[in-house]
């Protein structure tokens, strides 16, 4: 299990604990596609900061 698959069955996890009637399913969905999101915000926010560096 990677850094990613791990903190992503983490947070299912706790979302779970929370939502209870959430099935893991839906919960592993959400957690996958908001931590992606996320990922890609930042290195969009790193690239941009590069690219302004450079300029």
């Amino acid at each position: 299990m990677n850094n990613d698959d791990k903190n992503i069955s983490e947070w299912s996890e706790r979302l779970r604990e929370e939502a209870p009637a959430l099935s893991p399913e839906k919960a592993r969905t959400y957690v996958h596609d908001l931590y992606f999101a996320a990922q890609r915000a930042l290195h969009k926010e790193t690239w941009e900061a590069d690219f302004e560096r450079d300029e």
